[in-house]
C-alpha cells in the first residue's frame, strides 16, 4: 500500500511538472504588438530610443527595462536540498520553482540559470558577466566550500546584491525562530550553549548569524561526521569550520551535548539520539532541519524531554524553517530601494520583522490556508506561515529602511510609510482603493454592532479593527462561546475586556429591547410575545434596534442567511421618511482598475425612480474610495435602439437624471462593452456626454447585476467590497455569507465613517 501510495504522490508530481505544457513558468509581453505601430516602438527603429538613453545614463534601465525587477536564480547543481550533486540540468525544475516563488510571493520576475561549470572561481567569472541582466543574483544549490568562494567574488566584484540563500536565507529563519524560542524558554542569546552538527554553506552561515545576535563564540560547540571540530584537526576541515574549533581533544556529540540549551542540525536523519537530548537543559531548543527525515523526531524529542521546543524543515510539523519567509521579501526590499549590497543589517532587519509578526495577531488570510492549525505564538508557532500576505509589507520595508540607513540604497525611498501601504497594496488588492476610507474611518470613532458576533471571521475583523481604526467593535452572541473561538483562533481580544457584548441569551437590557421593537411593529401585526421572541432569537433585529436607539452608530449582518430576509428586518427598524433602501452597490476590484456595479441585492425591476435614486446613491458612495463616478446605466437596448421594458425604464431614469444638473458624468441607455469601449461608443452613439470608460455600471434588474458581479468574482479574479447598502446613512450593512475577515474589516471602515451628502 505504501509503495502505491509513493508512486501515486510521484506521478502526481510528475504530472504537475509536465502538464498542460512543460516546465512552471513562461514569458509573456507587458506592452501590446498587435499591430505595425507596436513592433517599430518593441523593436526596430523605436527601441534604439531606450538604448540610447541608457547608453547616456545607466541607471535608466530600470525606467526603460525589466532589470529593476528581475533576479538571476543560479547554480551549478551541486549540492541540491536531498539530492545531492545532479548537475545543472537535473537542477533545473527547483530553480524553476525558485523563480515561481519569487513571483509568488513577492511579484518579482526571475530567470533561472543552470550552468555546467563545477570550477568555483570560473562560475564567479560567469555569474559576475550577468551583470548588465539583473538587479540582484540569488545563487542557489552549490557546494560547500565552493558556494562561499563564488559568493566572496561575486560580492567584491558586482555592484548589485548577490545572496546566496542556502546559507543566509535559512539563517534568518533561523535567527528568527531562535529569537522567538529563546522569548518562549525564558532565555537570552548571551546566556545560551549550542550545539550545532553539519559545517556546511547553510549550517556555518546560521552560527555566523547567530554570534551576530549575541551568542557567545566560547558557548558554541560545532560537529561535523568526524565529530567535534577542535584546534589541530586536519580530516575533513575547512576554513568556516575552523572558526568554531572548541579545545583540542577529538570528542563526540554525545559528549559535548551536555547542558546545552540549544541544538541546531543541518546535517543528516537519526543523529540526535533521545539519550542526548535527555542531558540537554530544561526547554531546550532543538532546530532539527534536516530533509526529508530530521535529526530527531519531534515525538522521539518530547519522550524524554517534554517541555521542548522544536522547529524542522518540514510542513507536517509545527514551526517549518522554511527559506521562502525570507527570501522573496529581503530581494522586494533591497530591489526596491536600488541596493548595491544585502548586508548583515539588512539581514538582521529581516529577522526582527519575521520574530515580530508571529508575536502579533495571527492574520486572518493565514489562518484560512492553513485551516486546522492553531497559529497563536507560543513553543509550536514561532515563526509566520508562509502564506501570511503580511510578510511583505514588514519584511520588505524593514529592509529597504536597513539598506538606506546603511548606505547600500542608490534610489532611497521617500516615504516608507506609503510605501509599506504600496507593499501591503500588491497584497491585499482592496488596500490602496480602501486608503481613503481608512483615513477618514481614523478621524471619528463610531461604535458598529456585528449581528453574528460568534463567526470566526468578525471576530477577526473585530481584532484587526481594533489595530487599525478607532471604531469600536459590539458583539451580539454567547460570551462563552465568544470567549472559546477567540481563544482558538489565537485572538489577544477577549470579551468584556477588549469589545462589549450582548447576549440574546441573558442581557439586562432585553426588556428596552423588546420593548422598542414592539413599539416600532405594534401596528404591523407584532405582538409583545413575538417582539419578544424575536429579541431573544433574531441577532439582526437586535442589531438593529441598538442602531435604532442609539447604542451603536452602525449594523453590520449577513454573513449567513439571505440578503433580503436581513434587510426586512433593517427596514422595519431603520427606515423613515429620510431613510430608505435605494440599492446595494458592489465594489470589485478588477486587474485594471475598480468596477462599481448595482443594484445587486434590493430591487429585482427597479422603476425609473428606483434606478435615478442608485446612481445618485452610487455617485456619493463612489467618492467615498476618492473616485470621480463615471456612471453607464446598462440594459439590452443601446441608445434607443429597442423598445425593451429595461430600456424604456432606462430612458425614464435619464430623463429623471436630466431634470436636475449633477455634479458627477452618466449616461445610458446602452451594453456593456460600450460603457468600458469608448471607441465602441463613439461610433454607435459620438453624441454620449461620457468621458472616458465607465467604472459604475447601474443595471435594469438584480439578476443583471448580481450576474455580472459573480462572473467578475469568480472568473474575473475579482475581489468584491461590499454590497454597500445605499439609502440607510451608513446605518446598516448586509454582507453576503462569502465574505472574508478581510472584506468585514473593509465594510467596518465603511460603515464607521458618515456619508458626506454628494449630489
Amino acid at each position: 500500500m505504501t509503495d502505491n501510495i509513493n508512486d501515486s504522490t510521484r506521478q502526481a508530481a510528475l504530472d504537475y511538472h509536465q502538464f498542460p505544457k512543460p516546465g512552471k513558468l513562461e514569458i509573456r509581453a507587458t506592452k501590446p504588438l498587435a499591430n505595425g505601430r507596436d513592433l517599430s516602438r518593441a523593436y526596430s527603429p523605436g527601441v534604439a530610443e531606450a538604448c540610447l538613453e541608457i547608453k547616456a545614463n545607466p541607471d535608466t534601465a530600470r525606467d526603460y527595462t525589466t532589470r529593476g525587477n528581475l533576479v538571476g536564480v543560479v547554480t551549478n547543481g551541486t549540492a541540491v536540498l536531498g539530492l545531492g550533486n545532479i548537475g545543472g540540468l537535473a537542477s533545473k525544475p527547483v530553480m524553476e520553482g525558485k523563480a515561481v516563488l519569487f513571483k509568488k510571493f513577492a511579484n518579482i520576475d526571475c530567470f533561472d540559470i543552470e550552468l555546467n561549470e563545477p570550477d568555483p572561481e570560473k562560475l564567479a567569472d560567469i555569474v559576475c558577466a550577468l551583470e548588465p541582466t539583473f538587479g540582484a543574483i540569488n545563487l542557489e544549490d552549490i557546494k560547500a566550500p565552493d558556494c562561499f568562494i563564488v559568493e566572496k567574488i561575486c560580492r567584491e566584484r558586482m555592484n548589485i546584491p548577490v545572496f546566496h540563500d542556502d546559507q543566509h536565507g535559512t539563517a534568518i529563519v533561523v535567527g528568527a525562530a531562535a529569537t522567538n524560542a529563546l522569548r518562549v524558554a525564558g532565555k537570552t542569546f548571551e546566556d545560551i550553549k549550542i550545539v550545532s552538527t553539519g559545517g556546511g554553506a547553510a549550517g556555518i552561515a546560521c552560527l555566523n548569524m547567530l554570534l551576530k545576535l549575541g551568542v557567545k563564540r566560547e558557548n558554541v560547540y560545532l560537529c561535523d561526521i568526524e565529530g567535534l571540530v577542535y584546534n589541530g584537526r586536519e580530516k575533513d576541515m575547512t576554513p568556516q569550520k575552523a572558526e568554531y574549533a572548541q579545545g583540542t581533544a577529538p570528542a563526540t556529540l554525545d559528549d559535548v551535548i551536555a547542558g546545552a540549551d540549544m541544538f541546531l542540525g543541518l546535517s543528516g536523519p537519526g543523529v540526535l539520539k533521545p539519550e542526548m537530548v535527555a542531558k540537554m537543559t530544561d526547554a531546550p531548543i532543538i532546530f532539527a532541519l534536516a530533509n526529508p527525515t530530521p535529526e530527531i523526531s519531534p515525538d522521539a524529542a518530547r519522550s524524554v524531554k517534554p517541555d521542548a521546543i522544536i522547529a524542522t524543515g518540514r510542513s507536517d510539523y509545527p514551526n517549518q524553517v522554511n527559506n521562502v519567509l525570507c527570501f522573496p521579501f529581503i530581494f522586494r526590499g533591497a530591489l526596491d530601494c536600488g541596493a548595491t549590497d544585502i548586508n548583515d543589517e539588512m539581514k538582521i532587519a529581516c529577522i526582527e520583522g519575521i520574530a515580530a509578526l508571529a508575536r502579533a495577531t495571527t492574520s486572518a488570510e493565514a489562518a484560512a490556508a492553513y485551516t486546522g492549525e492553531k497559529l497563536t505564538f507560543g513553543a509550536d508557532y514561532l515563526i509566520p506561515k508562509p502564506f501570511d500576505p503580511r510578510l511583505m509589507g514588514v519584511v520588505a520595508s524593514s529592509v529597504a529602511k536597513a539598506a538606506m540607513e546603511t548606505g547600500v540604497a542608490t534610489r532611497p525611498i521617500p516615504d516608507m510609510q506609503a510605501y509599506k501601504a504600496k507593499l501591503d497594496g500588491s497584497v491585499f488588492k482592496s488596500a490602496m482603493i480602501m486608503r481613503p476610507v481608512f483615513e477618514a474611518a481614523r478621524t471619528v470613532n463610531r461604535t458598529i454592532v456585528f449581528a453574528e458576533g460568534e463567526d470566526e471571521r468578525v471576530l477577526r475583523a473585530s481584532q484587526a479593527i481594533m489595530e487599525e481604526t478607532t471604531d469600536t467593535p459590539i458583539l451580539i452572541g454567547r460570551p462563552d462561546v465568544i470567549a472559546q473561538r477567540c481563544e482558538r483562533a489565537g485572538l489577544k481580544i477577549r470579551p468584556g475586556v477588549d469589545f462589549s457584548i450582548v447576549n440574546p441569551e441573558n442581557d439586562p437590557r432585553y426588556r428596552d429591547y423588546w420593548e422598542t421593537y414592539h413599539n416600532l411593529m405594534a401596528r404591523k401585526g407584532v405582538t409583545p410575545d413575538l417582539a419578544k421572541a424575536i429579541m431573544r432569537t433574531n441577532t439582526t433585529a437586535i442589531g438593529a434596534v441598538m442602531v435604532q436607539r442609539g447604542e451603536a452608530d452602525s449594523l453590520i449582518c449577513g454573513t449567513f442567511g439571505q440578503f433580503l430576509w436581513h434587510l426586512n428586518y433593517v427596514t422595519q427598524i431603520l427606515g423613515d421618511k429620510a431613510l430608505h433602501p435605494v440599492g446595494a452597490l458592489s465594489l470589485m476590484i478588477l486587474e485594471d482598475g475598480p468596477l462599481f456595479i448595482a443594484d445587486t441585492q434590493v430591487h429585482a425591476e427597479p422603476t425609473p425612480e428606483q434606478i435615478a435614486e442608485t446612481v445618485i446613491g452610487a455617485a456619493r458612495h463612489v467618492r467615498r474610495f476618492g473616485v470621480q463616478p463615471k456612471i453607464a446605466l446598462c440594459s439590452h437596448s443601446q441608445f434607443g435602439n429597442l423598445d425593451s421594458d429595461s430600456g424604456r425604464r432606462m430612458r425614464a431614469a435619464m430623463e429623471i437624471l436630466d431634470s436636475t444638473p449633477r455634479d458627477f458624468d452618466y449616461e445610458g441607455e446602452m451594453h456593456i462593452d460600450a460603457a468600458l469601449d469608448v471607441e465602441l461608443r463613439n461610433r454607435v452613439f459620438p453624441e454620449a456626454h461620457l468621458p472616458g470608460a465607465a467604472n459604475v455600471l447601474v443595471f435594469a434588474n438584480t439578476d443583471a447585476a448580481s450576474g455580472v458581479r459573480n462572473i467578475l468574482k469568480m472568473k474575473g479574479g475579482g475581489l468584491e467590497v461590499g454590497p454597500i447598502l445605499m439609502g440607510m446613512g451608513n446605518r446598516c450593512h448586509i454582507v453576503t455569507p462569502s465574505i472574508t475577515p478581510r472584506g468585514l474589516l473593509n465594510m467596518s471602515a465603511l460603515a464607521g465613517t458618515p456619508v458626506t451628502h454628494y449630489g
